[in-house]
């Protein structure tokens, strides 16, 4: 034991050195690291629900009755929200609750104020036959989700979903986007000098990066855009066109 001092006597003196020093704030580093990837995750797996916005007539609630169901059915304009548990896929047990909320312009913005906050994806549903004409009805409504606080912060998926596409004159998905690309830069634009948008931080929320004109890329979110018909390309008999979606469903939840 006597000869076992010395050496006994240098380990302690090494282990209260700088070495240790750097071991145990190497270890509280990994443990902080780690508690702040559990309540990331832990936000992330409470946000269950997949939200369905859009203008009127754009489509919302017949895609969310055949994604519930498979089948066609006549809907009417939502004056509120209709909500289900959706199994994204046989293979998998994952559920997630879909939302579909009211595009009516002096209703749509309440609902979203009520369920944002519990939002994991964001499916825009776009009328691609009616575009044309409501691309900046459609821009404003989407500009206002993008700008919000809650969604800055919580960076949902987004999918802009281009409905309709079984009838010919619709816009496909790139001419939508490169469409609402600009209809976007051209609003954020005008409102910088008098923005009534908070972000997180308190500060006016900017969309996409100063200085550039804005693409979908620039967005703390990941966006992805799909063709697809509720409808279906046998209309009332047929099968709806949704593969696209329900895929990226899957992926998202």
């Amino acid at each position: 034991a006597g000869g076992l001092e010395p050496d006994l006597a240098a380990l302690r003196q090494e282990l209260s050195g700088p070495a240790a020093l750097s071991v145990l704030i190497a270890l509280v580093a990994v443990a902080v690291t780690f508690l702040i990837w559990r309540f990331v995750q832990g936000r992330r797996s409470s946000r269950k629900a997949v939200l369905l916005l859009g203008l009127c007539d754009a489509g919302k609630t017949l895609l969310f009755a055949r994604l519930l169901s498979g089948r066609y059915r006549d809907t009417q304009t939502s004056i509120t929200d209709s909500s289900a548990t959706y199994r994204v896929s046989r293979e998998k047990s994952t559920n997630v609750t879909l939302i579909d909320l009211p595009g009516h312009e002096s209703l749509r913005l309440q609902f979203l104020e009520r369920f944002k906050a519990a939002a994991r994806a964001i499916v825009f549903v776009v009328d691609s036959v009616a575009f044309q004409r409501e691309v900046k009805d459609v821009a404003e409504f989407l500009y206002q989700v993008l700008v919000d606080g809650t969604v800055l912060k919580n960076a949902p998926a987004l999918l802009i979903a281009c409905n309709k596409q079984d009838v010919t004159m619709a816009k496909s998905a790139k001419l939508i986007q490169q469409q609402l690309e600009k209809e976007l830069n051209t609003l954020r634009v005008t409102r910088s000098a008098a923005p009534t948008t908070l972000d997180s931080s308190g500060g006016p929320a900017q969309l996409g990066k100063k200085g550039k004109d804005f693409d979908f890329s620039q967005l703390p979110m990941k966006v992805e855009f799909v063709e697809c018909s509720a409808r279906g390309s046998k209309g009332e008999d047929g099968d709806a066109d949704l593969e696209g979606l329900e895929k990226w469903l899957v992926k998202v939840a």
